[in-house]
């Protein structure tokens, strides 16, 4: 017995067996040193477990701090990625935002065509070198300025009236883009009309001012909408307004204002003259044809009888290419007569060249796009320039 009793106390570890309890008797041993044993692993098991469960949440703890980190890192660089949107309140942002949206508000394109015909039509007042004068600069900047004042209030007064029209034909200018308020187009638009009529009467030219007052009263019959007015929505008068601006008006009356007033010359009227007055007819036929192309869907929607609407996008498009090319025909048969050899030679290519360039262009435009035809608007003032 007393052999078994060592036997099964050997059998146990040294750290058990550093553990003597007094053993009464062999299965008294037996179960008490057994029970030991069970109790012994079941708190080391508690306590790995214990240890387990520390060690996964500091590592869980760890892992979920890192990828907060990470995350955090990755947010800050993908914001850091992205455009930054401007601050439009910004005292750097403000001016450009003003001017930028001046810029849209004021039709580039139509104050430069007007500047540029001023230019050229004044050029044919020079019959000598020494007409290239002090006199003749200043007299061409004050009809620049003036009729760029007058340009801004018909082009304005056109957008107050239409912004219901330009949300679906033109959403990006300002009044329709709602970047600018109505009180403030109605502001811009009455003080470029003071300073226009202002300076046409402190300049003292007849001409000037009769060209400016008449622009005046064409537009604002073309936009308004009052009864009798608002002239756009028939399509021939409409055409009829521009023609009477464009060709007539910038023509004669910007050259009166050179040879008259500026020079104090007679008033007459010069070949070149006539010849521009009507080259330029052709355009401005073009011009109010064309520019209603790119605008069918809300001239439809809101009753505005364009010949496009009436007559259909593709048909007036030809139409407008074969006005164009019939106007380049005119100027080589007169470039053809003219007596010196260099003119004819540079009036007879220039045109027929132009011709050309037009024609391939307008073959390759898709009429079923509208920034396409608008692009082919712009190339036509372009060409008109």
């Amino acid at each position: 017995m007393q052999i078994m009793k060592s036997l099964i106390i050997g059998s146990f570890p040294n750290k058990v067996s550093s553990y003597s309890p007094p053993i009464p008797d062999s299965s008294s041993s037996l179960i008490s040193t057994g029970s030991f044993r069970v109790s012994l692993r079941a708190s080391k098991l508690n306590h790995s477990q214990s240890n387990l469960l520390r060690y996964n949440n500091g590592a869980f703890n760890e892992s979920f701090l890192l990828s907060r980190k990470r995350n955090t890192r990755h947010v800050a660089n993908a914001v850091s990625e992205q455009p930054m949107e401007p601050d439009s309140a910004s005292p750097q942002n403000s001016l450009p935002n003003a001017l930028n949206a001046f810029y849209k508000f004021s039709r580039p394109h139509t104050v430069i065509g007007t500047a540029l015909s001023i230019v050229s039509v004044s050029l044919l007042a020079i019959q000598r070198l020494s007409d290239f004068s002090p006199l003749f600069f200043m007299g061409v900047l004050e009809a620049i300025v003036a009729a760029f004042f007058m340009n801004i209030y018909i082009v304005g007064l056109n957008q107050l009236s239409d912004i219901e029209i330009d949300k679906v034909n033109k959403p990006y200018l300002p009044l329709a883009s709602g970047e600018y308020s109505v009180k403030t187009g109605v502001i811009i638009v009455s003080s470029f009309a003071v300073m226009s009529f202002w300076l046409g009467w402190i300049v003292g030219s007849w001409p000037l001012f009769w060209a400016l007052f008449i622009s005046f009263l064409l537009g604002t019959a073309y936009s308004v909408n009052v009864p009798m007015l608002r002239w756009k929505r028939f399509a021939l008068v409409a055409a009829m307004c521009i023609l009477a601006v464009r060709a007539v008006i910038v023509q004669i009356a910007f050259y009166l204002h050179i040879q008259t007033f500026v020079y104090g010359r007679v008033a007459v009227f010069p070949k070149p003259v006539i010849f521009a007055t009507g080259f330029m007819s052709f355009f401005s036929v073009v011009i109010a044809l064309f520019k209603d192309i790119p605008d069918i869907v809300g001239d439809k929607i809101f009753g505005i009888q364009s010949f496009t609407v009436r007559l259909g996008q593709k048909r007036v498009f030809w139409i407008c290419i074969l006005l164009l090319e019939v106007a380049y025909g005119v100027a080589i048969l007169v470039g053809a007569s003219s007596p010196f050899l260099w003119s004819r030679y540079i009036t007879i290519l220039g045109h027929a060249i132009l011709g050309l360039i037009l024609w391939g262009r307008a073959k390759s435009t898709d009429l079923e796009s509208k920034s396409a035809i608008t692009s082919f608007y712009m190339f036509i003032w372009q060409v008109k320039l």
